[in-house]
């Protein structure tokens, strides 16, 4: 089995290592299978149009990560479509060790100071923003924030007027219902189980604010006096809406600098042209599925590396579950087929024709009974 990721022929079965799919030849015949590298840390990026199957490999290799001996995974899941990771295994396999939380919160104190204005959609520099960033460097909680605000000012009417603006975008941030007075804490993240932190519904900025709080929550346990003993990857699927809030200063620290503190990150994303381009230079590993946009095209392509023969554009599969891994490991790419997931995808685009019809099935009914023999109609 070649192992992407793995700079040498050592026995997959000695080192962590998950089964990716299989070598994909010209005729669209498989091959040898091909496993992902579980054993050292790596930034990863997944990436495919929208039904190209970019969700359906992030869970692949999740399931693959929940397994391994080591690693600690966890899944930001934005759409709903991680879920079946702590289902019943629809193969042989054995289950994925996993556990969904339903409505994850954080500390208020998780996100820096300096942030705050941005996540509350505030100019820094206004008073409004000053205000909301002087709070959350005094107070540790969101109601400790609210009650920093309740101060009166020198200048009374224009004191009050940027209070009650700054206490209207912490009473919208109250609405989001994603912090709490404990929040996530690191234990909770390096257990034995592949963590998934359902985000469903949840808006762009509170996403954001989420997923950076996580990744410095792994990062600095990992470089603390006493790091914990398994390695953690940080799945992030929608990366394009994290990247774009304030969880993009501790996404790129984990692109740049987590391998040294063995901190894996993979993000995924059907626009890959809306990631920082740090996203895609850093990347040791690179999974494209099919891409039609222009932009999102010439977003991987102006980081191509030397070895990858022909061009991008010509070596993108067009097959849905069908994938090009750029591999900087061994300086290789493969054409792929990626496996089938072992648990339920909630991925799924939904179609009307699998949608219950009272009338249809009424319809359904009474041509059956037209089409039975010696049925009097």
């Amino acid at each position: 089995m070649h192992v992407v990721g793995r700079e040498t022929d050592a026995d997959p079965e000695q080192r962590p290592t998950g089964q990716l799919g299989r070598y994909l030849a010209r005729d669209g015949s498989v091959g040898a299978p091909v496993g992902v590298d579980l054993d050292r840390p790596h930034a990863g990026l997944v990436v495919g149009k929208r039904g190209a199957g970019k969700s359906h490999t992030l869970g692949v290799i999740a399931e693959a990560a929940a397994r391994a001996r080591g690693v600690a995974p966890v899944v930001v899941d934005p759409m709903d479509a991680f879920a079946g990771l702590a289902a019943e295994s629809d193969s042989d396999a054995a289950p994925v060790p996993a556990h969904v939380v339903d409505d994850p919160t954080i500390r208020a104190d998780a996100v820096p100071p300096s942030k705050w204005p941005e996540l509350v959609g505030l100019d820094p520099t206004s008073g409004p923003g000053a205000l909301v960033w002087k709070a959350a460097t005094t107070a540790s909680t969101l109601a400790g924030m609210r009650r920093e605000l309740e101060g009166g000012g020198t200048d009374i009417d224009t004191a009050l007027t940027h209070r009650h603006a700054a206490r209207n975008h912490l009473q919208r941030v109250r609405e989001w219902n994603v912090f709490g007075p404990e929040g996530l804490t690191a234990p909770d993240l390096f257990g034995p189980d592949v963590t998934v932190l359902s985000l469903a519904g949840v808006a762009d900025a509170p996403t954001s604010a989420v997923v950076g709080a996580v990744a410095r929550q792994l990062y600095d346990a990992r470089i603390g006096d006493d790091p914990p003993p398994r390695l953690p990857w940080l799945f992030v699927d929608e990366a394009h809406v994290a990247v774009d809030g304030v969880a993009g200063a501790p996404l790129r620290t984990l692109l740049t600098r987590g391998r040294a503190p063995g901190v894996s990150v993979l993000l995924a994303t059907q626009r890959p042209s809306a990631l920082p381009a740090v996203a895609t230079s850093q990347a040791d590993l690179l999974v494209a599925h099919r891409l039609t946009s222009e932009a999102d095209i010439e977003a991987l392509a102006a980081a191509s590396p030397t070895y990858l023969s022909g061009t991008l554009r010509e070596r993108l599969p067009t097959g849905r579950g069908e994938a090009l891994l750029v591999d900087d490991a061994t300086e290789s790419t493969h054409t792929v087929r990626i496996r089938e997931r072992q648990t339920p995808h909630g991925g799924e685009t939904p179609r009307a024709s699998e949608q219950g019809d009272p009338r249809q099935d009424r319809v359904r009914r009474e041509n059956d009974r037209c089409e039975r023999p010696n049925v009097e109609v």
